[in-house]
Parts: structure tokens; sequence; C-alpha cells
């Protein structure tokens, strides 16, 4: 891999994409694929790329293209998480907005179909003040359920993300047991978990318990290393161990590089660690 010059760490031969909604975000949506190419990874992973619920044709054809030209695999790909500057964090559980949510279901499934994409994450959502928090969850299984069969069709997975509530205060799935139950209530064999390991650590969950005891449950996984949510190796995470353990298991899938870059302005030297 290129970048600056670090302590490389053993990864036991798992397969690191790149988030490029918050790696390479110095460069327009459409060249961040190319870059992490450049940057010697095979597989990209974005949040939902437009403000629309529903991109054009052509922003729809030219982000594809920019995958393909690209020569990486779409790993993952967020719903919609809404109106993230007025403090949203996800739609899946407002009652308000499920038709939209839904719109968008048909949108990213669609991205998924052309891309080969596997992997959509559904963030849940903050509560909504004056909602019955019944209602909420209630609505929240059923767009799951209804995003799920949809996915389906395009032989994707629809994943569920504990969130930690220290950086985004109030979030109701900001445990891993708590995103395994909601995951349960769908009843949908295609939902499963992202294990994200920056958020479970900030809670304060055992990694490796979360890791072994859900293991048949996660679908993807991402890292961060807590507090500062850098690189691993910059922070409090010990992750050479937590990389042997997902390997010894048999996890075959991607670990999505969800960090916030060493230099925001060249995000291809916040890879030495590799």
């Amino acid at each position: 891999m290129k970048g600056q010059v670090a302590t490389s760490m053993r990864t036991y031969g798992l397969r690191f994409d790149v988030n490029c909604s918050i790696l390479f975000t110095e460069l327009p949506v459409l060249q961040r694929a190319s870059a992490a190419r450049a940057a010697g990874f095979r597989g990209v992973e974005f949040w939902w790329p437009w403000e629309a619920m529903v991109p054009s044709d052509a922003e729809a054809d030219a982000f594809v293209a920019s995958v393909a030209d690209a020569g990486v695999e779409l790993v993952s790909l967020n719903f919609h998480t809404g109106d993230m500057a007025a403090g949203e964090r996800g739609i899946v559980s407002h009652p308000a907005r499920a038709a939209e949510f839904r719109e968008n279901v048909f949108a990213a499934v669609e991205i998924a179909r052309r891309t080969g994409c596997t992997r959509l994450n559904a963030p849940y959502g903050l509560r909504v003040s004056g909602v019955e928090v019944a209602e909420q969850d209630a609505v929240a299984i059923e767009n799951l359920a209804f995003a799920a069969q949809a996915a389906a069709k395009a032989g994707a997975s629809v994943l569920v993300e504990a969130i930690n509530s220290v950086d985004i205060p109030g979030f109701p799935v900001d445990t891993s047991g708590k995103a395994l139950a909601v995951i349960e209530k769908t009843g949908a064999p295609n939902v499963g978990l992202l294990a994200d390991l920056y958020h479970l650590a900030k809670m304060g969950e055992d990694v490796a318990d979360v890791l072994s005891r859900h293991r048949e449950s996660i679908l993807h996984v991402q890292v961060a290393d807590p507090p500062g949510r850098g690189a691993p190796g910059t922070g409090t995470l010990d992750f050479e161990p937590l990389f042997r353990q997902l390997a010894v298991q048999g996890y075959s899938g991607w670990v999505g590089l969800e960090y916030v870059p060493s230099d925001p302005a060249d995000s291809a030297t916040s890879f030495g660690w590799l």
C-alpha cells in the first residue's frame, strides 16, 4: 500500500476495502474509487452518495461507471441517512419518512444489482420527538423486512449496525445485543450484523467476545481506532489479535476502513499501518 511510513501490523490475509465517504473526500465522488485502486485496494464502500433519495439516471450511470472503470468491487452501500446536517442519522425508524425510505430502497437495490454489491447498510435513525417509541420500532422492522425482500432480488443482504451513543447521543441501537434483537425481529434470512469495531469499543463492549458469539450473524466488519476514530494503531484498540480471530473463525468477507484520514488533504497517506 502507498502511504506514510508507519509500523505495519499483521492482518492474517484479511481483505480490506476503503470507505470512500470518509476517506478520499478531498476528491469528487466519481474520482474516489480510482484513488482507492491507486492506493492498492480492490474494494470500496460508500455512504449514500447523493442528497436525493433517488439519483437521476445520469448520476447513477456515472457512479456505476466510476466503480467499474476503477476495477474495484463495490462492497457495501448505505441507504440514505436523511438530513445529516439537521441531525438525522438514518430514517429506517422514522414513521413519517417510510415512503421516502422505500423509494430509496429501490434506488439502492438497483445500484447493487448493476455493480454486484451484496451489502446494503440501513442506519436505524434517532428517536423522533412526539412519536411513540413502539411505533418507531415497528416501522423500523417493517422497513427492514421490506428492504430485505427487495435486496434479495439482487442477491444482496441488509446490514444492521450498532452505532455508539457516545458520539451520537440517543442513538437507540447502540450495542450488538440491540442490533441482534432488531435483526431477529425482521425474520428475514438476509439481514445481518455490521460489526463496526470502533462503535463496539466506544460502548465498552468486549470486541473479541462479540466477534465470537455473533460470528454467524456478522455479514460485514468495519474498523477505526477509538477514541479518535483514526487508523488502526492510532488509538487504544489492539487490532492484531482481532484480525487473527476473524481469520481463524473463517471470516471471508471484507473489512471496511471507515476511519478519519491522518491528512484530510491526502487520504493516500493513511494506510501505512498495512
